[in-house]
């Protein structure tokens, strides 16, 4: 018989319910709130949750939250059972993980299809990790690097594609998913005070993005949208954090790329701050050249204000000084495209 653990704090509504549940051939196990659910959840085991939203003590995200950093339950379906009808809440709780989202009053016909479709989906999926699981030890897959995860990660992962200036995620989103670049270009930015679009980070082909925490469910801060058209995948942030922690070195690589993605941030920043017009212009044209191009003398097709924004200085601005560069024979422009010509000049601009 399969176990729904069902978290409600409205007495009536919880035994009513679970009479139901029980009428249906489930074994219900009840928490009047969600700190006795986190608890009954890990000695219990159910094959299912069912929660409410507002509840004392602790409410059905922080609920989620908790049980989806816990290795024994993070695989557990998760159903919220709530009044509350807006869109926010509705996309604040899927985003943070839960796998449907039924209002308050409910029939039992909408309950127990809902349970019913989670269960299916949450057997499918654990079938899927045990043939990845078994494809691994039978291929003798041993992952030591961080060239091997990337591998491993294309190879399990789900493949998403974006066309050109598509957002990828938004800003305030909660960031349950890490992405790996097959192909293409992405950029992160956010808006300043005064609305001026910030280029905070540039990704290419075989780099990974979207990673706050391993440890809390945070939201994004900033927005990620892709430069031209791009294959990502896809790999939930709890998958990536298993398979760190069962290989140590691979986790040190990661700390290393994520030191060295720091390390040029904080450059950027001190270039923003300091730096001349030519050189921040300079460098914004040699940074979206490594990031977009396959070959050195490939002509860049970005957008002037993307280009600006990198700099850190107004598109009108950043316009003015590349005609410059293309006078002194540093640049050619056609359109919205740009080749560098003396990348050698272009780097010594101070």
């Amino acid at each position: 018989m399969r176990k729904v653990l069902l978290i409600e704090d409205d007495t009536v509504l919880r035994e009513n319910t679970a009479e139901l549940l029980e009428l249906s051939d489930y074994d219900v196990i009840m928490a009047p709130n969600g700190k006795v659910g986190i608890d009954k959840a890990k000695k219990n085991m159910p094959d299912i949750i069912v929660c409410d939203i507002m509840m004392p003590e602790m409410d059905g995200y922080g609920v989620l939250q908790a049980l989806s950093q816990n290795n024994k339950t993070k695989y557990i379906p998760f159903i919220f059972l709530s009044a509350k009808t807006e869109r926010k809440d509705i996309r604040k709780g899927m985003n943070l993980g839960a796998d449907d989202y039924i209002t308050k009053p409910f029939s039992e016909d909408d309950l127990i299809s809902a349970i019913e479709s989670r269960l299916a989906k949450a057997s499918i999926l654990k079938d899927e990790r045990e043939k990845r699981k078994n494809k691994m030890e039978d291929d003798g897959d041993e992952i030591k690097t961080l060239d091997d995860l990337k591998v491993f990660l294309s190879k399990t992962g789900e493949i998403l594609k974006f066309n050109k200036d598509e957002v990828i995620y938004r800003e305030g989103q909660y960031s349950n998913l890490i992405y790996l670049v097959s192909k293409g270009a992405v950029k992160c930015h956010k808006l300043d005070e005064q609305g001026k679009e910030l280029t905070t980070a540039l990704y290419r082909d075989g780099d990974l993005f979207g990673y706050l925490s391993f440890t809390q469910n945070l939201p994004y801060q900033e927005t990620a949208t892709a430069i031209k058209d791009v294959v990502l995948v896809a790999i939930p942030k709890n998958d990536l954090k298993n398979v760190l922690n069962d290989n140590h070195n691979v986790s040190l690589e990661l700390i290393q790329s994520l030191t060295d993605d720091l390390t040029g941030v904080k450059n950027q920043l001190l270039q923003m701050a300091y730096s001349s017009v030519n050189k921040k212009t300079a460098t914004a044209i040699l940074k979206f050249a490594e990031k977009l191009n396959r070959e050195p003398d490939d002509p860049i097709k970005i957008s002037r204000s993307d280009l600006a924004s990198v700099a850190g200085i107004a598109t009108e601005t950043f316009i003015r000084t590349m005609s410059d560069f293309k006078k002194q024979g540093l640049i050619e422009i056609e359109g919205r495209n740009i080749k560098i010509l003396d990348a050698k000049k272009l780097e010594d601009i101070y």
